[in-house]
């Protein structure tokens, strides 16, 4: 009994095993005093050379530079100022320290890289900028406010330790109502079931292609970061290249849920949509389109149906999905066997994974981004959140129920079943090589989540041609990418042609791809045209075997 409690509460503080892994290393590195002493050489060596330097930067003699690759210490006063100077030179040594210490009392490698997350985590909370009288920032701020800045700061400070239990507010929360300039393209709800609800969105062209589109959104959030705004939906940038699109938005799960399956996601989920689409537009092909878990899903659904002899699965698009997780990039470190018993863990009393302990973990992977920043900016600097769509969206996060979350960790991320053609589910093994059809797959260069490498290498598991293509921004912006100043792709051949073979050398393929500006959107338009059938007018809006339930964006994103 006591032994369930401490590892309840392990998993909760812990649920990435950082503390454990710091141990350990810490363990090892007492145990090597040859690289303790090395690495302390090299600290005092650091050290020694910072009077000399700053002092050269006091009287001119040379220019600082600031941390390189380092957006916190942009301000001039890190490289100009003497005392600033120091203090980052001073900080640089620490973290180089914490490293040498690390590499000092390595293990395993999970257990090395985990410690080394852990280490810099702790620095980056001792970073320099987050003390308001060590950040030049904060500092003219207050001077120039007249202190108005940093007593604002407090105030948000207290508003968030009261109502958010310490998380910085970090976008407007009256900015966005769903239903009005977000998730806001006309649409009906068509189909509803106890996990998802379908949505088909209304045309707004005279004509259309003959394939319908079937949006897969991620289970981990709400659906509309496929529609998180007019000007910025990729359902409506469909809509308007005369695509009819249903769409697919999950229930948020609750502890009753908690023995839905990863089965029942597919054919209660995916494939349950297809039927209704099929249904109510009588076509003999539906095209796919799946993001970063719903791309997974989608590929699966749809190896699913060709395994089966099931034609209906047209043209498949997926963005920022992984499918070989062989290099799951920073995510793979949670994913060990010993985390992996933590998440069950922590699923197992509630029955599901709250959507919160989930977001609080992948923010502190990116803490400077995610967190930090907006302790200076809200709580130093005094500034209101903006309106930034992408944050909002962020904050809608959904539970996980716990028996197809551990499936899902265990045999994609853990043992990498698909890419291993031995994944079975719904009494089918499932191989991504029986897909003949084209497939469009999106990898953004920037993506932590999705390293676009890993992308690259699930591009290799289809039967079909493949088209690659790499795109700006990262996990997020790489999805919501409308034609914009800074968009660009990299690929190989025009999108109406059929796709070479890739190498199977991601580096290869980029060495022989060539650059656009120009956003994927753009690319896949044409495309998806090229592949889509012929042009004819719309379908109705649902059918009498599946009705109109209700206006979109429905009633299970307010859940």
């Amino acid at each position: 009994m006591l032994g369930d409690v401490k590892r309840r509460v392990s998993a909760k503080v812990d649920p990435a095993g950082w503390l454990a892994a710091g141990a350990t290393v810490a363990k090892n590195a007492a145990l090597n005093p040859a690289g303790v002493a090395a690495a302390t050489g090299r600290l005092a060596a650091g050290l020694s050379q910072i009077p000399s330097a700053t002092m050269q930067v006091a009287v001119g003699a040379q220019d600082g530079a600031p941390a390189p690759g380092d957006a916190r210490f942009r301000d001039p006063a890190w490289a100009d100022n003497p005392a600033y100077f120091a203090l980052l030179r001073s900080y640089l040594c620490a973290r180089s320290f914490a490293d040498d210490l690390v590499d000092a009392g390595s293990a395993d490698a999970i257990t090395t890289a985990k410690a080394q997350q852990f280490a810099q985590l702790l620095l980056d909370v001792a970073a320099p900028t987050n003390n308001p009288f060590t950040n030049p920032e904060v500092l003219g701020r207050a001077i120039a406010t007249g202190g108005k800045s940093l007593a604002r700061g407090a105030s948000y400070f207290v508003e968030d330790v009261v109502r958010r239990g310490g998380r910085p507010l970090r976008t407007d929360e009256n900015a966005f109502v769903l239903g009005e300039n977000m998730a806001a393209t006309e649409g009906k709800v068509v189909y509803r079931n106890d996990l998802i609800e379908i949505i088909q969105y209304a045309p707004q062209t005279e004509s259309v292609y003959a394939t319908p589109l079937l949006a897969c959104p991620p289970w981990i959030n709400k659906y509309y970061i496929m529609d998180i705004g007019p000007g910025r939906s990729f359902v409506e940038w469909a809509i308007r290249h005369q695509r009819t699109v249903f769409l697919i938005s999950y229930r948020n799960p609750d502890a009753s849920m908690q023995d839905v399956t990863f089965e029942d996601y597919l054919t209660d989920g995916v494939s349950a949509a297809m039927d209704v689409v099929g249904e109510i537009t009588g076509a003999k092909t539906i095209d796919i389109v799946g993001l970063c878990l719903g791309g997974a899903m989608a590929s699966i659904a749809a190896g699913h149906l060709a395994g089966a002899g099931d034609t209906r699965v047209g043209t498949i698009t997926l963005a920022n999905t992984l499918l070989d997780y062989s290099n799951p990039g920073a995510l793979g470190l949670l994913t060990d066997p010993a985390t992996l018993a933590r998440a069950d863990t922590l699923m197992s009393r509630r029955g599901f994974l709250d959507g919160a302990d989930m977001a609080l973990t992948f923010d502190l992977l990116r803490a400077n981004d995610l967190i930090f920043r907006y302790w200076i900016s809200r709580w130093m600097l005094g500034e209101a959140p903006p309106a930034f769509d992408l944050l909002a969206w962020n904050e809608d996060s959904t539970r996980m129920p716990a028996a197809m979350h551990s499936t899902y960790l265990r045999t994609l991320y853990g043992e990498n079943q698909l890419a291993q053609n031995t994944f079975e589910v719904a009494g089918r093994t499932i191989s991504l090589g029986d897909i003949s059809g084209d497939v469009y797959l999106v990898g953004a260069v920037d993506d932590h989540i999705v390293p676009w490498t890993s992308s690259y290498a699930g591009a290799l598991l289809f039967g079909g041609k493949v088209r690659f293509v790499l795109s700006n921004g990262g996990h997020i912006a790489g999805i919501v990418n409308p034609p914009g100043k800074k968009s660009w792709i990299e690929t190989v051949g025009a999108p109406e042609d059929g796709a070479a073979p890739l190498p199977t050398d991601p580096e290869q393929w980029r060495g022989e791809a060539s650059r656009e500006t120009v956003t994927w959107w753009q690319d896949w338009a044409t495309w998806s045209a090229a592949r889509a059938g012929d042009l004819q007018s719309p379908p109705p809006m649902g059918s009498k075997r599946h009705p109109v339930l209700g206006a979109a964006p429905g009633t299970y994103v307010f859940g």
